[in-house]
C-alpha cells in the first residue's frame, strides 16, 4: 500500500506522486465525509477553540481519525490556522513536513522550497518532471471542463466546483480520477445549454452544501470558481516551478484580482460577484479591497459550519437576486 501524505492546501503534488506515495488533501477527505460536523466536534473536544475557522479544526480530526502519519503543512501562503494546527498534530506523532510559497514571488526562493520537497520525499527532479507531463492531460480535461462550464454552459457551478477542487490531489488515484473526468464529460457534452444569470464565485471553497443549487432555483449559476479553477491548475505552464508561480492563491488579494479575477470576470460576462468568506478567517478583510476593485454587484456572503444554507443567507441571496 502507498504511503498516504496529506496536505492542507494545494501544494506541488506531482512530488508525493513521483515519490511514490498517495496525496491526500485534508479539505476534501473532510467536506465530503458523511458526517463533517463530527470532525469539528472531536477537535474542540481535544481542547480547539470554538471561534476559530471549522476548516482547522476539521483538518486536524481527518488527520488523527484516518492515521495519516505525515502532513505537508503550507507555512507561508496560506493560513496562520493551519500552521498551528500542525504543531498539535505534531504533538500527536504526525511528520510535518513545512513548504512555503514566498510572499513575494520569488522564482528561485521558489524553486529552493519544491527542491527541498523532493529531497525531503526521497525522489528527483527528473521524476517529478515526467509524473507533470503524465498529469497534464488530466489538467487539459479539467480547462475542457471549465470551458464547458462558462462558454457552453453544459455543466453546472456545483459540478464544476467539484472537479476542480478534486484536481488537487485528484482524490488520491490520478488514472481513475482520469477515467471518470473523461466519461463525465462525454455525458455533459450531449446536454443542452443552461441560459441562467452567470455569476462569479470568489474566495476559499464554500463549507455549506447547497449554495449552487439554491442559486440555480435562483435563476443563477456559477461559471467561474476562482480558487477551485486554481486548485486544478490548468494553465499552460510547462515548467513545475513557474506553474506554482502563477498559482494565485497564495499571494494576496491585489495579485489575484490582477491576474485572475478580473480578467476572468470579463472573459465570461460575469453580471455579479458571490465572495465567500470563512467565519473567523483573516481573509475576510479582502473583502474591503475587492469591493473598491470590482464594479459590479457583489453580495459577501459567510459561513461557518458545514451544513445547508440558513435562513437569513437564503434571504440575503434573493435579495441579491432581485438586482438583476
Amino acid at each position: 500500500m502507498k504511503e498516504r501524505i496529506g496536505f492542507t492546501t494545494t501544494i506541488p503534488v506531482e512530488v508525493i506522486i513521483a515519490a511514490g506515495c498517495k496525496p491526500i488533501d485534508l479539505n476534501n477527505i473532510f467536506i465530503t465525509s458523511n458526517n463533517p460536523n463530527h470532525y469539528i466536534s472531536e477537535a474542540e473536544r481535544k481542547g480547539f477553540p470554538r471561534n476559530i475557522c471549522a476548516w482547522i479544526k476539521g483538518l486536524y480530526s481527518i488527520a488523527i481519525e484516518k492515521g495519516i502519519k505525515k502532513i505537508i503543512c503550507i507555512s507561508e501562503g496560506d493560513c496562520a490556522g493551519a500552521v498551528s494546527m500542525c504543531e498539535v498534530a505534531e504533538m500527536d506523532n504526525i511528520e510535518i513536513i513545512p513548504f512555503s510559497y514566498p510572499m513575494k514571488r520569488d522564482k528561485k526562493k521558489l524553486e529552493q522550497e519544491i527542491s527541498f520537497l523532493i529531497n525531503r520525499l526521497g525522489t528527483d527532479i527528473n521524476k517529478v518532471q515526467k509524473v507533470e507531463k503524465e498529469l497534464q492531460p488530466i489538467r487539459n480535461k479539467l480547462k475542457n471542463l471549465d470551458f464547458l462550464t462558462w462558454k457552453d454552459r453544459k455543466i453546472n457551478g456545483e459540478e464544476n466546483h467539484y472537479w476542480l477542487v478534486s484536481g488537487s490531489d485528484f482524490n488520491g488515484n490520478p488514472d481513475e480520477f482520469e477515467s471518470n473526468l473523461s466519461k463525465f464529460i462525454e455525458k455533459a457534452e450531449s446536454r443542452k445549454s443552461r441560459d441562467l444569470i452567470p455569476l462569479a464565485y470568489i474566495g476559499v471553497p464554500p463549507i455549506i452544501n447547497d449554495l449552487y443549487s439554491y442559486l440555480n432555483e435562483l435563476g443563477a449559476d456559477v461559471v467561474f470558481n476562482e480558487t477551485q479553477r486554481q486548485f486544478a491548475m490548468i494553465g499552460e505552464e510547462e515548467d513545475i516551478i513557474d506553474r506554482y508561480l502563477n498559482y494565485t492563491y497564495p499571494y494576496g488579494i491585489r495579485f489575484r484580482l490582477e491576474n485572475d479575477i478580473l480578467p476572468e470576470i470579463k472573459r465570461r460576462g460575469i453580471r455579479g460577484v458571490i465572495h465567500y468568506v470563512q467565519s473567523f478567517c483573516h481573509r475576510q478583510v479582502e473583502d474591503i479591497i475587492l469591493r473598491r476593485i470590482i464594479k459590479m454587484p457583489i453580495l459577501t456572503l459567510e459561513c461557518d459550519k458545514p451544513g445547508n444554507l440558513d435562513n437569513r443567507n437564503k434571504i440575503r441571496l434573493e435579495a441579491f437576486m432581485e438586482m438583476f
